[in-house]
């Protein structure tokens, strides 16, 4: 799992990790059952603090991404759900990734033009 954060931005690090973690579990790439590392782990590998991510985690949990378990920690327990809008989503998104890629298109370019048209979409009357 692939996760930072970046200390200049003006997101806060809890929300950066609570995103991209609901993103890779969103997006197929942490399916269920799959075990989030330690809380302290976690922490110690992106340099915050163990309330960081804590918070980053009860927030996944109260949005029904994972549940925390005494024996086994944090477990994924959503995600992408067959026959739902997500799966569409994932599905497009991984062919833009295949098509930016066989481009040459760098990922910021690409994270920039799919902001751009989310933009556009949320802006368009009755949306």
């Amino acid at each position: 799992m692939d996760v930072t954060v970046d200390v200049g931005s003006p997101t806060p690090p809890y929300e950066q990790i609570r995103a991209q973690i609901a993103a890779h579990v969103q997006g197929g790439l942490l399916p269920e059952g799959s075990r989030l590392p330690t809380m302290r782990a976690l922490a110690a590998d992106l340099g915050v603090a163990v309330g960081t991510v804590a918070r980053a985690y009860a927030e996944l949990e109260s949005a029904g991404l994972v549940a925390s378990r005494r024996r086994t920690g944090t477990v994924v327990t959503g995600g992408v759900s067959p026959g739902t809008g997500q799966e569409r989503v994932r599905a497009a998104a991984e062919e833009l990734a295949r098509a930016a890629r066989e481009d040459g298109v760098d990922e910021s370019t690409v994270l920039a033009a799919v902001h751009a048209a989310l933009v556009r979409v949320a802006a368009q009357p009755g949306m």
